[in-house]
């Protein structure tokens, strides 16, 4: 198990390494120029070129790359061209709401489309089954901006009950952050929540066609009893994939749940990055991003082990 431990975690470094370069050759190529945006309208070339060559945007890519990773393994990801400020410290300074925000929806996520997809292969060709094999569907097809302003006007400006900008800080308190959270987290993992239904209800009606619950059946257990004890123990492998996959995605993926909601997250900070051709910041924000998605799929990884211990160290 040492082994397999140690061997899983040196295979981050390769995974890394062209995250690293992806995202640098990403943010090079992109179209514009930050000197430009940052030297005004009325700048003159020699403003432009005295601003590029401070900010090393004049030299070649590869030593360009190279320069930047020899500071992204030192801990430093640079600074802002704008605010000046650490990357790092930026994103840290927003990293607070994302998360949370995250932790929230896949929760939600879990909660709501693990006891439906249960239920869905219980019921398997009755009512309940195509209910929800339409939900299923449907949270996928519909976007997620129109999940999150219908959510604004229902409950925001109509009844006028919850919140709908803003994080209020973890200082304000548990009652107040779920007040803030929730709205958007419904958003956010509105799709994930019909996707974890149709991979828990195709996972359990494969489990429950089985011939142990067939026996099972015969001894006389009753439904729950199935359901609690042998088919959720199936379920958790593939059930565990598709979560840690979700939860990865929402954190990367918050840019337009933040922006609805004028939450100020890492996806704000990244739209912000991106109008102001903030180089330095897109490639921190990009680069965590990555680093924690090869984390989450990691941990995925090692969970099987405990999950399952059929699975061998290999």
């Amino acid at each position: 198990m040492i082994r397999y431990l140690i061997t899983r975690m040196l295979s981050i470094f390769p995974v890394m390494g062209v995250v690293t370069a992806v995202v640098f050759g990403l943010t090079y190529l992109s179209p514009g120029d930050a000197a430009v945006v940052l030297a005004g309208d009325y700048a003159s070339p020699a403003q432009i070129a005295a601003i590029r060559e401070r900010l090393h945007l004049d030299a070649p890519i590869v030593p360009q790359y190279f320069h930047w990773l020899g500071s992204v393994f030192r801990g430093d990801l640079g600074n802002s061209i704008f605010s000046g400020q650490p990357v790092l410290s930026l994103i840290l300074a927003r990293v607070e709401p994302t998360i949370i925000l995250a932790i929230a929806a896949t929760l939600l996520s879990v909660i709501i489309a693990v006891p439906l997809g249960l239920l869905a292969a219980q019921k398997r060709g009755r009512i309940a089954d195509r209910l929800v094999s339409f939900f299923g569907v449907a949270g996928t097809a519909i976007p997620a901006f129109l999940i999150g302003y219908f959510l604004i006007f229902s409950f925001g400006v109509y009844f006028g009950s919850m919140p709908i900008t803003g994080f209020p800080g973890l200082e304000s308190g548990a009652w107040e952050i779920s007040r803030h959270v929730l709205l958007p987290a419904i958003m956010l993992g509105f799709a994930h929540t019909a996707l974890i239904t149709r991979i828990t209800r195709a996972s359990a009606i494969e489990v429950l066609n089985q011939d142990f619950i067939r026996v099972a059946r015969a001894k006389g257990l009753d439904e729950v009893t199935i359901i609690t004890r042998h088919c959720l123990k199936l379920v958790a492998v593939p059930l565990v994939t598709i979560v840690g996959m979700s939860f990865a995605y929402m954190l990367g993926g918050v840019v337009i749940t933040e922006t609805v909601f004028a939450i100020p997250g890492v996806g704000r900070l990244l739209v912000d990055a991106i109008q102001h051709k903030d180089i330095p910041v897109i490639q921190g924000v990009l680069l965590i991003s990555s680093f924690v998605c090869v984390l989450v799929n990691l941990l995925v990884d090692l969970s099987y082990l405990l999950i399952d211990p059929r699975i061998k160290y290999t």
